[in-house]
Formats: C-alpha cells, sequence, structure tokens
C-alpha cells in the first residue's frame, strides 16, 4: 500500500476511526493517500480540514479547481492525483476524454471563461515557480473580479495538492480508484 504502514478502516480508532468514518460518508470510502496521513492524526485532521473547505468553496469554480489539481499533479508526476482529477472532470464537469487530453497538454486550452482561465494560469504560474508572480498579475486578477480571498483559496487549493502529491509519490501510494 505504501512505504509507511498505515491505519486501516477496519484498525482505527480514536481520532482517526472518527475522520475516516466522516470521508467515508462523503466519499463512501477512504482514498489511500488520506490512509497515509493516519500515520499522524493530526496530520490526517489537518489535510480533511482543508480538503472539506475547498469542496465547499463556489468561486473559483469546482470545475477549476479540479483542473488545478489535475494540472498540478501532472507537473509532480502524481499518477494517482492525474488519474482521480481527470476522472472527476469527465464524470462530474462533462469533459470528454480528449478535452482533458487537450487541458493536459496545453491549459490555456482549459474549457472555462475567461475570468476562470487567467486565475487557473496564474495558480499553475505560482505553483511551478512562486517567484514569476507579479503586481500586474494581480492587478488583472482584480480588474476580472477575483477577490484576495478567491485568489488565495485558488493558490492554496493547488499548494495543497502539489504538497499531497509529494507525500504520494515519495511513500509510494497504491493507486485505489
Amino acid at each position: 500500500m505504501s512505504l509507511l504502514k498505515n491505519v486501516e478502516v477496519k484498525e482505527a480508532n480514536g481520532k482517526v476511526a472518527e475522520i475516516y468514518e466522516e470521508i467515508t460518508g462523503m466519499w463512501g470510502g477512504v482514498p489511500n493517500p488520506l490512509k497515509l496521513l493516519s500515520v499522524n492524526p493530526d496530520a490526517l485532521e489537518n489535510l480533511w480540514s482543508k480538503l472539506k473547505y475547498q469542496m465547499e468553496l463556489t468561486s473559483p469554480s469546482q470545475k477549476m479547481l479540479s483542473m488545478v489539481r489535475m494540472l498540478v499533479s501532472q507537473e509532480s508526476k502524481c499518477e494517482y492525483c492525474i488519474g482521480a482529477n481527470a476522472g472527476a472532470l469527465i464524470n462530474n464537469y462533462g469533459l470528454s476524454a480528449d478535452e482533458v487530453q487537450k487541458l493536459k497538454i496545453d491549459p490555456s486550452s482549459a474549457p472555462l471563461d475567461e475570468k476562470e482561465k487567467v486565475l487557473l494560469l496564474f495558480v499553475l504560474k505560482a505553483v511551478h515557480d512562486s517567484h514569476s508572480t507579479s503586481a500586474d498579475d494581480m492587478k488583472e486578477l482584480r480588474a476580472l473580479g477575483w477577490s484576495n480571498k478567491e485568489i488565495l483559496d485558488a493558490v492554496n487549493s493547488g499548494v495543497t495538492m502539489l504538497s499531497t502529491d509529494i507525500l504520494i509519490n515519495a511513500f509510494k501510494v497504491e493507486i485505489d480508484y
């Protein structure tokens, strides 16, 4: 399953069992990347809280955030998350397999309105090279109507995905979808 000994659902107790129960209630099961964090219940609770917050966002859209997650995961070569988010784009947001493939090659082809496309590309820029962002980027985003909170939430989604990808890759978490 991974290089670390994870707590399986049947073995969970205390805080881990409570969090697993909540995850199962929302997702029907506990994905292996979240089981990885069972080694440290506080880390599991922290990531689950972030994910719940991000799943409740309405602006930026969940469709755009799924694109962020897939494209960040593509850069970090996390096959697990690339597949999970590509699946979400197809099954939940109506993209075709061809559209997903095109998006992977050219993020500027994202089937989003101009406002979300600019934010998507900014998030990718920030995650790829955090030193490359500028006041002009922020001016453009604000001119499109994005608030500071929305910009931060979008970048934070990308950063959360990147850190999760690193853990999944480093500890060789098996794909379970």
